[in-house]
């Protein structure tokens, strides 16, 4: 059978050295920090304010609200100020800048594109669909976040980007955020803390809590027990970290869409914020929840997490539960089937798996839904983002590798009432990499975290080498009778 009709847009999304996110510059020896802060102060007033002018005049055009991030960083080490006196504002937003520094965070890729309806759309030409698009960009250390960009679909698949700016800026961190406490206990006891330290730091909090009110808890057990144990202790860390995991960003409003970054916070995502898989998810009363899976990554092991919004302005990051979540590749399904959650998931990292679940935050069983079959996946088969519901099943993009590590592009279609049941499959890719796609970061690779269908089309973006992103379109009908002609 004659391959799909792949139709390649002009768009592209490469990496921009010059968007660079103010971050922390913060040395780990408390000494260091001293000796520096000891330097700026010796200088006179006169000296701060030369020396503060130079460093607005070299980066204040970089950022759009600079000074408030330099009075945070300053925050972050006043207490270990030797001095009592109250200092002018100029010396702060100067001591300030000696602990701060600049990231780029697309200079090495800006890849692995998921993409979304957006939720605003208003003011649009009939046929017209305004999108979200996420990306994973990349720097210094390769560290990985979550960049986002915007744009139109018009009734004639014409895609049109919203322009961006230099400017990005990362959320606040909600300071007090709240906790299940059933989701919270279940992680500890999977976790293998189901002790009496944990009891005795959970047993009083309310159904939900918030981060204040388990400090208090754990002050309360420290006081009364003057030298906790070994076993003690780490139940006090691992609660903690477990906290610490899940937590609740906002962005200012002012913000486009563009200039919204989320870096990554916790310690289990500390070398990145990997591949997130965005859906559209209406609930059973019609409600519409944004959730991402992505993969966290601390320069040792993966962790599999969700992200909740409605509204791109504030994200729920939370720890995912249950035996099955392991690996990367976690795929939600955009609505409930027969009053049940499901997810595509990779627990091998060779086959491709289903699971069910009464709670988008538990997953407990998983079940084989394909092996590689064809020499383009013999390697291993994944998927590719979250299925796409169209009138003849549930399309599932997927991906495959084979040999030389190349990966492909290709489809499957599940039943609409029975995802278990794979109704049709490609026996060739749908898209490979060729010319200029195979070289960058990581050769031989195109791959996407997720697509969108739009009337009759399906809108794929895709990484093109794990360096730079574009889009192609494909024909609904025509994707489709492939996959059934078998």
């Amino acid at each position: 059978m004659k391959p799909v009709t792949i139709h390649r847009s002009p768009v592209q999304f490469l990496p921009d050295s010059a968007r660079v996110l103010i971050r922390p510059f913060i040395p780990t020896p408390p000494q260091r920090v001293s000796n520096i802060l000891a330097r700026g102060l010796m200088l006179s007033e006169q000296e701060t304010e030369q020396a503060l002018f130079l460093v607005m005049k070299e980066f204040g055009e970089r950022h759009s609200d600079i000074e408030k991030v330099l009075l945070h960083h300053f925050d972050r080490v006043r207490s270990q100020l030797f001095t009592q006196r109250p200092l002018s504002t100029q010396r702060k937003l100067f001591l300030g800048s000696l602990f701060t520094g600049e990231y780029a965070l697309e200079s090495a890729a800006l890849f692995n594109p998921s993409i979304v309806q957006h939720p605003d759309q208003s003011g649009l030409e009939e046929g017209a669909l305004r999108f979200v698009i996420s990306l994973r960009a990349t720097g210094e250390g390769h560290v990985s976040s979550i960049e986002f960009r915007s744009g139109v679909i018009d009734k004639n698949v014409t895609i049109t980007l919203d322009p961006v700016s230099r400017f990005v800026t990362a959320p606040d961190l909600v300071p007090n955020p709240t906790y299940n406490l059933g989701a919270f206990t279940y992680k500890l006891q999977e976790m293998g803390f189901e002790n009496a330290c944990a009891g005795e730091l959970l047993d009083e909090l309310g159904e939900s809590f918030t981060f204040a009110d388990l400090e208090r808890r754990i002050k309360a057990l420290q006081r009364r027990v003057k030298m906790l144990s070994r076993d003690e202790h780490r139940t006090v860390e691992c609660v903690r970290w477990l906290a610490e995991s899940n937590y609740e960003l906002r962005f200012d409003p002012a913000l486009a869409l563009h200039e919204r970054i989320i870096f990554p916070v916790s310690s289990n995502e500390s070398n990145g914020i990997e591949d997130a898989r965005f859906v559209r998810f209406c609930d059973d009363d019609g409600g519409i929840t944004f959730y991402a899976t992505y993969t966290a990554y601390n320069g040792r092991v993966i962790l599999p997490q969700l992200i909740e919004t409605t509204d791109f302005l504030n994200f729920r990051v939370l720890t995912l539960n249950g035996r099955a979540v392991q690996n990367k590749g976690m795929a939600l399904f955009p609505r409930k089937i027969e009053g049940r959650y499901v997810m595509l998931s990779r627990q091998d990292d060779e086959n491709l798996f289903i699971m069910f679940s009464d709670n988008p935050h538990y997953w407990q069983d998983y079940e084989v839904l394909l092996r590689p079959s064809e020499l383009w996946e013999f390697a291993k088969i994944g998927n590719c983002g979250s299925p796409l519901e169209t009138e003849k099943g549930w399309l599932v993009i997927t991906h495959g590798v084979g040999p030389m590590r190349k990966y492909c592009i290709g489809a499957i279609l599940l039943d609409l009432n029975d995802p278990r049941k794979v109704i049709g499959r490609l026996h060739r890719p749908l898209l490979e990499p060729e010319g200029n796609e195979r070289e960058g970061y990581v050769p031989n690779v195109v791959y996407t975290c997720g697509a969108l269908i739009h009337g009759r089309h399906v809108i794929l973006p895709y990484a093109m080498s794990d360096k730079a992103t574009s889009i192609v379109v494909l024909e609904v009908d025509e994707l489709l009778g492939a996959l059934l002609a078998g």
